[in-house]
């Protein structure tokens, strides 16, 4: 079984750190505006990328950034900027579409990854692109059958990118699918002159619409189901036929996602990958793992285009189906290393022995916890409410003003 990479998505440095503990082999990013998840994520600086860098480094996971948005005259030198200083600060590759990054990334010997929106659907183009790129993602609109065959192609003709081995082949296995082909959407710019092509998406497609005939005024609703917004892709229970099927990387959608969606999914896809590997993989495991998926954020799941399905399927509502949601209920105010004791300050609702939460911070990453006997002015109580200060055993090294939240079930 060849290796498979396992890339997450990272739009925080708390997604960072729980990147790396549910056992990433590398992170997606972005910079400023240059990329396709500009408005929904909280973006990293130019200034951020020496710290990135350092952590993946330490963690022996590789880096990716993102420029993969369209790029106007006017940005020629900011992008410029930034693939220099991704080169002087080690990142692994970048990931384009447009060629003036392509260009300029392959001209100083950066390493590219060819992004979803180039829209490679067949052999010829993966040619074409392995003159500039050893990782290329393929269109979501591929079936399987289509991305195997590409794949046996590439190693029986030998095909290789500029670091002379193998040209990889990468496929989305989770999260947010666009009802456009690769992403190319034009209902933001039409509506709210906003491009989704430049990371500025209003997903309009997520609302509910109604069809109306303008002659007699009769309006239809479409079975009552948002018929614009597919449900979030999955993968997990046909995995073992994706990497049948030759796929080297695995991407996980998210940059826009929570932390605890980061290390809840990246660490079922993990397990996944190493029952394969292992022999282990069972559709009793994959239905564990779809439980444990079905807990984060997701809009309903289904499988894609990849087993043979010409029409996408469409969303219920608008929003999250998950079967728990967090709330906030304070922050650590200390944490005594000896006795591995956190102080926490509850600034909102409630907790008692027993609840689960969430601590989470940008060196923490995210820790779930249940909740062990709790003091309160060093006694034991029941619960602990807003205002007070209590202390709980960790044995987790913890931060100041990391956050702590209840997990809540929606069932």
């Amino acid at each position: 079984m060849q290796k498979i990479e396992i890339t997450a998505p990272v739009g925080s440095w708390e997604s960072l750190m729980a990147a790396i503990q549910a056992g990433a082999d590398s992170v997606y990013f972005g910079v400023g505006v240059l990329n396709m998840r500009a408005r929904s994520s909280i973006n990293f600086t130019l200034r951020d990328l020496v710290k990135i860098t350092r952590i993946c480094r330490k963690h022996n996971i590789n880096s990716y950034l993102t420029m993969n948005t369209v790029i106007y005259d006017r940005e020629v030198k900011q992008m410029k900027q930034m693939v220099d200083s991704a080169k002087k600060n080690g990142v692994t590759a970048i990931i384009a579409s447009d060629h003036a990054v392509i260009q300029y990334a392959r001209s100083v010997e950066m390493a590219v990854h060819m992004s979803t929106q180039t829209n490679i659907t067949n052999l010829e183009a993966v040619k074409y692109w392995s003159q500039v790129a050893d990782v290329m993602v393929m269109a979501r609109e591929l079936s399987l059958d289509q991305v195997a065959a590409i794949t046996r192609s590439i190693k029986r003709q030998k095909i290789t990118g500029p670091s002379g081995k193998p040209v990889r082949i990468e496929i989305f296995a989770h999260g947010a699918l666009c009802m456009a082909v690769s992403g190319k959407c034009y209902l933001s710019l039409d509506h709210y002159n906003t491009s989704a092509n430049r990371g500025a998406c209003y997903q309009l497609c997520r609302r509910p619409y109604h069809v109306s005939d303008p002659d007699t005024g009769i309006e239809l609703e479409v079975d009552n189901e948002y018929i614009m917004s597919p449900k979030d892709l999955c993968t997990i229970g046909f995995l073992d036929k994706i990497v049948k099927a030759g796929v080297s990387v695995l991407k996980i959608e998210g940059r826009g996602r929570s932390p605890e969606y980061v290390k809840t999914v990246v660490s079922c896809y993990r397990e996944a990958v190493d029952a394969i590997r292992a022999g282990s993989y069972t559709p009793e495991l994959a239905e564990i793992l779809m439980q444990r998926l079905n807990s984060v954020y997701n809009r309903g799941f289904w499988e894609g285009y990849y087993l043979g399905r010409k029409t996408g399927e469409w969303a219920a509502g608008n929003g999250s189906v998950a079967t728990e949601y967090k709330e906030y209920v304070g922050k650590i105010t200390n944490y005594f290393t000896k006795l591995q004791v956190a102080e926490i300050k509850m600034e909102s609702g409630q907790l008692k022995p027993g609840d689960r939460v969430y601590i989470q911070g940008p060196t923490t990453g995210v820790l779930e916890l249940t909740m062990p006997e709790i003091r309160v002015d060093l006694k034991p109580v029941e619960k602990t409410v807003k205002g007070e200060y209590c202390s709980v055993s960790v044995s987790q090294f913890l931060r100041r003003a990391d956050k702590v939240y209840k997990i809540i079930s929606n069932a």
